[in-house]
């Protein structure tokens, strides 16, 4: 079995293993496509076409033809004539039109002004992860619930239809070049083992940050210095974003 299908909900959990007690390790949000690679009791286990991103997840019903036109560009947006939301970086198809609201699926709408076309690019990424600024700390999350540091980087380059991994020990492996510093400057991507964050100036960081339990903003060496201190881990790599 391996089929090619697109997720019709706002967010589904992928576990580690094929039950809902396992550990969750990322997410799959609407309008991604992922592959069926084999059927387990009620649980598929699916790999993403984005990242490769390989786990499980409840069998449910899912499509297979989709024609994304638009993607979510804010924080979330409110499903009218349901009590949820689309997640940022959502891809949508439009359906139908009407003043400043827009169908994406039967019966369900949500405002124009919340959407891009789907090759929109933002290059400004700090105005991205600002978007989830005290947002909670979720491991294995990506959305306004609950977003993980490594899944904070990664939404940047989705967004901008390019490809970044979905976990820090690939992410750091991705680029070769590894830039030696003590001072830092705005975009510059700082890897510890198993954590990350993103300079938005020379003083100041951005990151998912488990101690914290939310997306914040710190000054740069303190936080270098309180992650040697609390965790014994020093800087691995850096490089630009």
């Amino acid at each position: 079995m391996q089929n090619n299908y697109f997720c019709i909900y706002p967010c589904i959990n992928i576990y580690e293993r094929p039950s809902i007690n396992s550990k969750i390790s990322s997410q799959i949000i609407y309008g991604e496509k992922f592959k069926v690679l084999k059927k387990i009791k009620s649980f598929l286990k699916v790999r993403t076409s984005y990242d490769k991103y390989t786990g499980y997840i409840k069998n449910k019903k899912f499509i297979k033809k989709f024609k994304p036109t638009h993607k979510v560009k804010t924080l979330k947006t409110r499903i009218y004539k349901s009590n949820s939301f689309l997640p940022f970086s959502s891809k949508i198809e439009i359906i139908k039109k009407k003043k400043n609201y827009v169908m994406f699926k039967k019966n369900q709408w949500i405002k124009l002004k919340d959407i891009a076309l789907i090759n929109k690019k933002e290059k400004n990424f700090i105005k991205i992860f600002k978007l989830f600024a005290d947002c909670k700390y979720k491991w294995g999350g990506k959305t306004y619930q609950g977003i993980d540091c490594s899944a904070l980087v990664q939404i940047f380059y989705k967004f901008n239809n390019k490809f970044f991994p979905r976990d820090t020990v690939d992410q750091i492996k991705y680029k070769k070049v590894n830039l030696k510093k003590k001072k830092f400057k705005k975009g510059d991507i700082i890897f510890w083992k198993g954590h990350v964050a993103v300079c938005i100036d020379s003083w100041k960081l951005i990151h998912a940050y488990g101690p914290e339990r939310k997306v914040i903003t710190m000054p740069i060496q303190k936080t270098i210095k309180r992650i040697e201190k609390t965790a014994k881990l020093k800087v691995k790599k850096v490089f630009r974003i």
